[in-house]
């Protein structure tokens, strides 16, 4: 198969497992605020480990240091303002609703369907560079590097995609939709921008560096300004410090397994 073929399987998978996330949401069981606590931390030691070792490392191996925190700050701010836009757009949905103002259950349905669409939207922006990274590894020829970022967004998309599901699942949705969103919240954004990574490289050779580093600057500031903040506001601080530090040795384990 061709490194565009190969790129297209590879960044659909990857995609996919985001809808495994989802699977515990199917049977109606209630999720603890400890689960999902820990599932958040889980999220993001494998993202720190992701960033670091994934993308910056690779980044500064093929290209200049300069590139790389270039593509960090891009990255990392571009999250924020993101993250700043999206609760403007919820804002504007309530107001065409004609909701001057919310009480009691609607109140709550509300601030319910606001953490979904930050969480989704959070989780969007840093598949996108990802994805990005992914194509553009594939077009350079380092298909080594983009077997391993390949493995090790699958292994986060799966705490990813159940830290989307959860409020997407209390704000009423049916159960096949939350799938579908959950899944789609993944497969797209990675694939759409592997093939526009892929096709970036025909137009700038050496684009790997700046582009690892965008998404680890993405990843890096999606798991401070709300995989955090999210983990350590119901008394679990402890359960997801634990399963954070857990996601991030078990991704330095795979990464150094696959690189052997």
């Amino acid at each position: 198969m061709d490194p565009f073929g190969t790129m297209l399987v590879v960044t659909t998978v990857a995609g996919l497992v985001t809808g495994l996330g989802a699977v515990p949401t199917l049977f109606g069981a209630r999720v603890s605020h400890r689960v999902y606590d820990a599932a958040l931390g889980l999220a993001g030691g494998i993202m720190i480990a992701a960033s670091v070792f994934g993308l910056i490392i690779p980044g500064l191996e093929l290209g200049a240091l300069w590139e790389v925190m270039l593509g960090v700050f891009v990255g990392g701010f571009g999250l924020l303002v993101g993250n700043r836009v999206i609760p403007h757009v919820h804002e504007e949905y309530r107001q065409r609703r004609g909701h001057g103002g919310t009480e009691g259950s609607d109140a709550s349905m509300d601030d319910r369907v606001r953490r979904a669409v930050l969480i989704g939207g959070a989780i969007t922006l840093h598949n996108a560079p990802e994805g990005l990274a992914m194509g553009i590894a594939f077009a350079s020829g380092l298909e080594e590097v983009a077997l391993v970022l390949a493995v090790v967004i699958g292994l986060q998309n799966v705490p990813d995609g159940f830290a989307f599901a959860v409020p997407i699942s209390q704000s009423g949705v049916s159960a096949r939709r939350v799938l579908l969103y959950t899944t789609l919240s993944g497969l797209v954004p990675q694939v759409v921008a592997s093939v526009f990574g892929f096709g970036l490289v025909a137009v700038a050779q050496g684009v790997f560096p700046v582009a690892a580093g965008f998404a680890a600057g993405a990843m890096l500031a999606v798991v401070l300004r709300e995989m955090v903040p999210s983990s350590h506001g119901h008394g679990y601080a402890d359960a997801a410090t634990a399963a954070f530090l857990v996601g991030f040795v078990l991704l330095v384990v795979v990464d150094a397994v696959i690189t052997v």
